[in-house]
């Protein structure tokens, strides 16, 4: 049974956080399915093609490559909110409508434009320390995407880069995640500020540890498919996942 988590005096104001056990995840994933459509999927479509332009201009410097990937995994939260207005309307009986999901943002314009902000400068951030990692460690041919795999991924001479490569990206995931799993949710759903809102989806991770690093884990493993599909599997995984989200954070919160 989930029970709500009391809020202490220096919470007073934040929206209460469920506990919630594991097994809701799959919970979450069918609801998204159900929540699937046309319009979803043309919009998976959207974003699995903005992505391919992305990796198509990165091909003549590798370093990008594996930058944009981790780099999707940190604007995705923001960029799915369009999702989470359709399912919203999906809960409340209504169709499904693009349009109004659009307009549904102009409630908390002022919020929702500075979390899309602070995730772009956080990408920003991302790619520097990059594009850094691989001007200190990286010494091997001109970084195209043949030498990358050739080179730093098999050869074994780069396992310091990957090391530190992988460790930054996942420490930066974590974090992000942490702060937004639930944001972007929060403020389509509520007048909320974004730091309330990261608050409150930082309760929801300290609160659940377990369910929400399976969660991570999910959305890793569903997204890395769509990749390893060079963004085709995007498609489907994206709205699959957006969809998911808002059900995630419909249990993870209480109403207000």
């Amino acid at each position: 049974m989930d029970h709500v988590v009391e809020s202490s005096p220096a919470a007073a104001e934040l929206p209460r956080v469920r506990r919630v056990a594991a097994a809701r995840t799959l919970v979450w994933l069918r609801k998204g399915m159900a929540d699937m459509s046309a319009t979803s999927v043309l919009y998976g479509a959207l974003i699995a093609g903005f992505g391919m332009l992305m990796l198509g201009l990165a091909i003549g410097a590798s370093y990008l490559v594996p930058a944009l990937i981790g780099g999707f995994l940190l604007i995705a939260p923001f960029a799915a909110i369009v999702l989470y207005g359709l399912s919203s309307q999906l809960e409340s009986g209504q169709p499904a409508d693009v349009g109004k999901a659009i307009a549904a943002m102009r409630r908390n314009a002022g919020s929702i434009a500075l979390f899309g902000l602070m995730l772009a400068f956080t990408l920003i951030a991302w790619e520097r320390l990059a594009a850094i990692l691989f001007a200190l460690m990286y010494g091997g041919r001109d970084p195209d995407l043949t030498n990358f795999l050739a080179d730093v991924l098999f050869s074994g001479e780069y396992v310091p880069l990957l090391i530190a490569f992988f460790g930054a990206g996942a420490l930066f995931a974590a974090v992000v995640f942490a702060l937004c799993v639930v944001t972007a949710p929060l403020l389509l759903d509520r007048d909320l500020d974004v730091v309330s809102a990261a608050l409150t989806s930082l309760r929801c991770c300290t609160t659940n540890p377990g369910t929400m690093a399976l969660w991570a884990a999910i959305i890793a493993a569903i997204t890395a498919l769509g990749f390893a599909t060079f963004m085709l599997g995007l498609i489907v995984a994206f709205p699959l996942l957006g969809h998911a989200t808002w059900h995630a954070y419909r249990e993870l919160v209480e109403p207000a």
